[in-house]
């Protein structure tokens, strides 16, 4: 048994609605990480809301824009710390299931102080969305959707759900570590339906294993009709291309306190910008800045910035 959450009735057109996993992170910080046989202890433990399709969702949510989720968790203290975090940034819970059996999605992080890390993944209910708890008018309504990964057999939802995903409908697709090592072979069906292809370098690689330039690496994926390319590159900055404009964008000098989330936050500030219409130069720029943010508070979404606060660094080009 499941119930939605929120009303019946969508009332507005959403600017972006994003699909993927909902996790509970759990981040204990260790002396050290335990190997075979070893003994290890925690010094501290810090428990915040995650899921990389819901950090960057909130992150668009802050600049201003109309969200929503489609996603699952249980009855649960996670779930409902899960929910009220995302009711507490303003994104529609109308896509959202909650299911009266099961646990809700943790990550156990384990933290040395060398700031090595070992991540295990709960999936939880995450991994239990049947297609027939989601519904198609509430994805048809927003201009944008935006695809992250699940661990187990969800992909098969959202390689389905693409098939009735109107035209009109952008698709923004940020594949993680998780889709990344499955291969073109598996991806190519949400790979045909992307339109907006957001990834780091170690996932470029581990898509193109077989192809040596660079070059032909991005042209291998613009192949599938996705019509543009972000390769995040951390502190290096990023590039972006659409095929036939390519842009290298330098990363702002900051200090950095936590790298959680900032490829989420970026994915955030250049899809605001995209929406708002700006070139893909712009809205790379915009989403360096919005990751730069991110960067300078702990945790995935602290930092986050406000519209204002964009407007104040980038007056006159945003309005």
């Amino acid at each position: 048994m499941f119930q939605k959450i929120g009303s019946d009735v969508i009332s507005r057109i959403l600017d972006a609605v994003g699909f993927g996993a909902l996790n509970l992170d759990r981040l204990y910080r260790v002396n050290k990480i335990a190997g075979k046989d070893e003994e290890a202890y925690i010094t501290e433990l810090n428990e915040s809301c995650g899921g990389s399709a819901a950090n960057t969702i909130i992150g668009l949510a802050r600049l201003g824009l109309a969200t929503g989720f489609l996603g699952k968790v249980a009855s649960d203290r996670e779930g409902d710390l899960l929910l009220e975090n995302l009711k507490k940034e303003g994104v529609d819970l109308d896509g959202v299931i909650q299911s009266h059996h099961g646990r809700s999605g943790t990550v156990q992080g384990f933290v040395d102080t060398e700031g090595e890390r070992a991540l295990y993944v709960d999936p939880g209910v995450n991994d239990e969305i049947t297609s027939q708890e989601i519904d198609l008018e509430y994805l048809s309504n927003t201009r944008l959707i935006h695809l992250t990964s699940f661990v187990g057999k969800t992909i098969q939802i959202q390689k389905e759900l693409l098939d009735s995903i109107p035209s009109n409908v952008t698709v923004s697709t940020d594949p993680g570590m998780i889709y990344a090592q499955k291969g073109i072979k598996t991806m190519k069906k949400l790979l045909n339906r992307t339109d907006i292809l957001l990834l780091n370098q170690k996932e470029l690689e581990l898509m193109t294993p077989h192809i040596n330039q660079e070059h032909e690496k991005i042209k291998s994926l613009l192949d599938f009709g996705i019509k543009v390319i972000v390769v995040k590159q951390g502190e290096k900055g990023c590039m972006v291309t659409d095929g036939d404009e390519s842009y290298f964008m330098e990363a702002l000098n900051v200090e950095c306190q936590d790298t959680t989330g900032a490829g989420d936050a970026f994915n955030s500030g250049f899809l605001f910008g995209y929406l708002r219409g700006k070139s893909i130069e712009k809205s790379a720029i915009i989403g360096n800045f919005v990751a730069s943010c991110c960067v300078k508070e702990p945790g995935a979404t602290s930092g986050l910035p406000s519209l204002s606060e964009i407007i104040s660094v980038y007056s006159g080009e945003i309005k």
